[in-house]
């Protein structure tokens, strides 16, 4: 094998809280390449790391993190959402490679300035972008790097051939670097197509230790996972 995946911890990696620095802490401690997590706005443009745009306020309600000011996640918030620039600002001291999952495309132009201003541009790519996302990052930040979240209806729909070629087409098209992919549709045939064009082929989420194997020795670049032990395991086992 002449090299092995770049390691992608999923945010809660090691059990630890979703969208936490102690999550952040876990993978900087096991090694990790690059870190992932979600990113949402409030209406007054602040950036958060949360998965749902749904928040518990105190007194057994629901808030929308789009719909609520970032003072008002604070004070009605039972438990706040972190500021991206808090965990930015940390991965920016360390050097590690950040995944920014965006869950809105309202996201976008606070997020290209914020990571203009921490002069992170070669540090951070966007994930969740699937081809009209990607196009309109493309479009509005054409600074960002980002990788396409490929079409998964097209792999039930088309031969895997056609499918691919789709993917490794969308990716170029819209300036992405590679593609994102459930691992589970990964095949030497994605790998082969997208290697060829330049592309990367990034995968997620992948918890066994036989699965992130099987990935590895295919040749796929990076494997998110939040099993950090598991993957180091693996590599050990297959670089020795």
């Amino acid at each position: 094998m002449s090299k092995f995946p770049l390691m992608t911890a999923h945010t809660g990696c090691m059990g630890h809280p979703d969208h936490s620095l102690i999550s952040l802490d876990a993978a900087l401690e096991l090694g990790a390449d690059i870190y992932e997590d979600d990113v949402r706005v409030t209406r007054d443009g602040k950036l958060v790391l949360a998965h749902d745009d749904g928040v518990s306020l105190h007194g057994g309600g629901q808030g929308s993190i789009l719909a609520m000011s970032w003072k008002e996640l604070q004070d009605e918030a039972i438990s706040p959402p972190l500021l991206l620039e808090t965990l930015l600002s940390r991965v920016r001291e360390v050097g590690l490679t950040m995944n920014l999952d965006l869950k809105t495309m309202a996201c976008l132009k606070p997020l290209a300035a914020l990571i203009h201003r921490l002069e992170m541009t070669e540090q951070v790519f966007l994930s969740g972008c699937g081809y009209s996302a990607a196009l309109e990052a493309q479009l509005g930040a054409p600074q960002l790097h980002k990788l396409l979240n490929i079409d998964v209806d097209r792999f039930h729909t088309l031969s895997y051939t056609k499918a691919v070629a789709h993917a490794c087409a969308d990716s170029l098209a819209t300036g992405c670097f590679g593609l994102n992919v459930p691992y589970e549709l990964v095949r030497p045939e994605m790998l082969e197509a997208a290697h060829n064009q330049g592309l990367v082929v990034y995968v997620w989420t992948v918890s066994e230790a036989r699965e992130m194997r099987r990935l590895a020795s295919m040749g796929v670049d990076a494997i998110t996972t939040r099993e950090l032990d598991t993957f180091l395991s693996v590599r050990a086992e297959l670089t020795s």
